[in-house]
């Protein structure tokens, strides 16, 4: 997942399977219904993005979905959550199958989400910032009656999504395995700069990009939705709680709220991967009971900046019985 630099600072590794899937015809895998299984894992932020946009626009008949469970070693993500610890559809223990199916010898990171073809059994993309843009852009002729406009900015969503990106998403990671204190230092106020600006810009506006929900939204949302569970303690983000911040805990719970991204998430299981799984972080492997997650429910009162989520369309439906996370409160 991530190298040393040589300074202490946390380098992501690139990702090793980078392809498109596509409609026009500008790569080998086109876009087609069945042909392919999103894997993912509840933990992870990376997948929750592409889980979050394949809801919204309704891909869940177009794209099936396996879920790797929090736990993991160093033969990859594990789907044993699943009877016999294999993925029904697959027929695969550990992601990692898939990987070397499409590149023998395959010695790179396994990473979610990874779309895997489900004949061949390969996969054939991890690269998630794509899958997103070319879920709504190149599957369009799939989504759902009322699939609301995630890219109605593009320009205003990457320019946004890059600093989220370097100094949130990939920030609290720079936090959590800087290993000196300079490279922590560094990444904290980092971090701490762009939630500061965030919170700023959020106080007067409900979304990041316009009046509705864009992909830009989802980007912030996937790292504040970990952030009291795993990130304020375990990756030593503590200059303050999420629940300390009154404009970004409303914007969070606002989206909770919202169908498509609270019933996505179980923290039980975000807190598992991360606690679990970060031995040199946490060498005991004990993981925290709290924090108390009943406040997700309760009101954000950011109606009153206006904005409608989905914009001209509508929200998606219930999460098909196979896909749905545990209730809080």
């Amino acid at each position: 997942m991530a190298s040393d630099d040589g300074t202490g600072e946390f380098v992501r590794d690139p990702l090793g399977v980078a392809e498109r899937i596509t409609a026009d015809g500008s790569s080998p895998w086109p876009v087609e219904a069945g042909r392919y299984r999103l894997v993912g894992a509840r933990a992870c932020p990376w997948a929750n993005r592409v889980i979050i946009t394949r809801r919204l626009l309704g891909l869940e008949d177009a794209i099936s979905l396996g879920i790797a469970g929090p736990l993991h070693d160093e033969r990859s993500w594990r789907f044993h959550l699943d009877p016999g610890d294999v993925d029904p559809v697959l027929g695969i223990e550990y992601l990692r199958e898939a990987y070397e199916k499409a590149i023998p010898g395959y010695d790179k990171g396994v990473t979610v989400p990874a779309m895997v073809e489900v004949s061949s059994g390969k996969v054939v993309t991890n690269e998630y910032a794509a899958l997103e843009r070319d879920l709504s852009t190149q599957w369009r002729a799939l989504h759902r009656d009322g699939a609301p406009d995630l890219w109605p900015d593009p320009e205003a969503i990457e320019r946004i999504g890059e600093g989220v990106f370097h100094d949130v998403n990939n920030g609290v990671y720079k936090c959590g395995f800087a290993s000196t204190q300079a490279a922590y230092e560094r990444a904290f106020r980092a971090l701490w700069a762009r939630l500061d600006e965030l919170s700023e810009y959020l106080a007067t506006r409900r979304y990041l990009v316009g009046d509705t929900i864009t992909q830009a939204d989802i980007r912030l949302w996937v790292t504040l939705v970990r952030f009291d569970a795993a990130y304020h303690g375990h990756f030593k983000c503590n200059r303050h709680k999420l629940t300390e911040l009154p404009v970004l805990w409303a914007y969070a719970r606002d989206l909770f709220q919202t169908p498509g991204f609270g019933d996505t998430i179980d923290f039980d299981q975000i807190k598992q991967h991360y606690y679990g799984v970060h031995t040199t972080i946490n060498p005991t492997g004990v993981v925290p009971l709290g924090p108390d997650t009943a406040g997700w429910l309760t009101p954000h009162g950011r109606e009153e900046l206006g904005g409608r989520p989905f914009g001209d369309g509508t929200p998606p439906g219930p999460p098909p019985a196979g896909e749905r996370v545990p209730e809080i409160g």
